[in-house]
């Protein structure tokens, strides 16, 4: 599913209207009813008191389009006209009039109103601002907000919260709604899902108002909204006459003293993702360990006992993941800068192997085209540089990633895995998987899918989406707070199953 930028969704608008020639009050008329609809099939006319917050341009000009729907209907409704700009929409005026015509006339609130009550029984639709928003809401504006956070009452918002620009974070944090759910139109936004941002969104919902299918599907967006739709095609299944070097001989490297769970993790979870064959490299003081750990996976070991000084692989590895527990001793760096410059084919660098990486910036020439790099926020600030907000952080990645032709896995709530100029954001998951060793399984996942001949983008994206599930149902079973990512592995399986299941319906929502 694309993600547009505003401008996109501009042209969008411009486009149905053009093409289906219909006229934009038309249009957000579509819009109100997708609206209207939503809350009547929840509500079936319960008697709530709705108040409505509209500002003055386009998405306000929604608001008081619902207004007119709901009182119709005979919904108890309150309608207050945030009154910051004596510029107004065409569609607004329009609308305000259509409401004033059914003897409903709204409040109109300036920097001298006082602030309206709110109680916590109420629904409050939130339409103040939209997706143009481009300067901070003035001051009073921002307190009228705050009093809307502060009421205690589901907040519905239209299209985006209100105070949340679309392309950069929150001028005051303060400011913003809090929706208890949006309701956005036709496709969802980057701010949902970026950890500056998403903060104030606590589900969100698409609703279809018929937008031209073919300027959408022409438009190119920068990012896109990976889920079990966009995913299951990348599947590859195994085929009968198959063996296990169908499915390649995978390599983990990495571990010291103190570290070697790090690769056990990783090891396990290649192998249980599929590759063939997985052999670990590491440290003569975890031979024992990994070998009655995961007695399915292969142990190499160096010269030394507690760290890695050299990197010898007897054979040619169809993936290869490194950096997990690896430390950064000097003969470590070293032999990890040797090894780099050995290898051709791409791989899954993580952790340690990152920290090398930020702090020697020289072998980054040296890295493979197409290896896929794992970094948590700090050491991803390391590679690219600090960031002022998360789209700096973005457009930061996106330049590394040209610049080295790596494909960047930026770990989070959302994971979203960049390749040059686009981004894919991940929407399986849960808070449960902030653990230690999360990071290690989705290495060897990584790793794991493209020794079995997936490409490095597929594998990365394929690989972050099956880890999200696998925590997902983790979760399920046991609670955020118990995951592990012991157990992380064990439920890859299961969700090899729920990404192959039949679904009994599909929906476009989010948390």
């Amino acid at each position: 599913m694309k993600i547009f930028s505003a401008p996109q969704i501009y042209q969008a608008d411009k486009s149905t209207i053009e093409k289906q020639q219909i006229s934009s009050d038309e249009l957000m008329e579509r819009a109100a009813t997708q609206l209207f609809e939503w809350i009547h099939s929840r509500l079936r006319g319960t008697q709530v008191r709705i108040q409505l917050f509209c500002g003055i341009g386009n998405n306000g000009g929604d608001g008081m389009a619902l207004a007119r729907q709901l009182l119709e209907h005979g919904y108890s409704i309150k309608v207050y006209v945030v009154n910051y700009s004596e510029k107004r929409s065409d569609d607004f005026l329009l609308n305000l009039e259509r409401l004033k015509e059914r003897k409903l006339w709204p409040d109109f609130l300036t920097k001298d109103s006082e602030l309206p009550e709110i109680s916590p029984d109420d629904i409050v639709v939130d339409a103040i601002f939209g997706i143009g928003l481009n300067r901070a809401p003035d001051t009073w504006v921002g307190h009228l907000i705050q009093h809307i956070n502060e009421s205690r009452a589901f907040v519905l918002a239209v299209d985006i919260p209100s105070g949340l620009p679309s392309d950069r974070a929150p001028w005051n944090p303060s400011h913003v709604v809090r929706g208890s759910y949006v309701l956005s139109f036709q496709m969802p936004k980057l701010v949902f899902f970026l950890p500056e941002t998403g903060v104030y969104v606590n589900q969100w919902e698409l609703l279809d108002i018929g937008l031209d299918e073919e300027a959408l599907q022409k438009t190119e967006a920068d990012f896109e909204l990976i889920g079990r739709p966009e995913v299951l095609p990348m599947y590859r299944p195994r085929l009968k006459f198959s063996h296990k070097g169908t499915y390649g001989h995978a390599v983990i490297i990495g571990g010291s003293y103190g570290k070697i769970g790090a690769v056990q993790l990783a090891s396990n979870a290649c192998l249980t993702v599929g590759s063939g064959l997985v052999t670990a490299f590491i440290p003569k003081c975890g031979y024992d360990a990994l070998q009655t750990a995961v007695p399915e996976v292969m142990v190499l070991t160096g010269s030394r006992d507690k760290s890695i000084s050299g990197i010898e692989i007897p054979f040619e590895p169809s993936a290869v993941g490194i950096g997990m527990g690896i430390g950064m001793d000097d003969d470590t760096v070293a032999a990890f800068g040797t090894f780099l410059k050995e290898m051709e084919r791409p791989l899954v660098i993580d952790a340690d192997g990152l920290n090398i990486l930020a702090k020697h910036p020289g072998m980054l020439q040296d890295v493979p085209g197409l290896s896929v790099l794992t970094p948590h926020p700090k050491e991803l600030e390391r590679l690219v540089g600090k960031w002022k907000d998360d789209f700096e952080k973005l457009e930061r990645t996106k330049a590394f990633s040209v610049k080295h032709n790596v494909v960047v896995v930026v770990k989070g709530a959302h994971t979203i895995v960049v390749y040059k100029e686009k981004g894919y954001v991940n929407t399986s998951g849960n808070p449960g998987m902030a653990t230690a060793g999360s990071g290690d399984v989705l290495t060897g996942m990584i790793t794991g899918l493209i020794s079995q001949g997936y490409l490095p983008l597929e594998a990365a994206i394929f690989g972050v989406h099956l880890h999200g599930l696998a925590g997902d149902v983790c979760a399920s079973k046991n609670g955020y707070e118990a995951v592990k990512a012991s157990g992380i592995v064990e439920h890859i399986g299961s969700a090899y199953m729920e990404l192959l299941r039949q679904p009994e319906t599909e929906n476009n929502s989010g948390t």
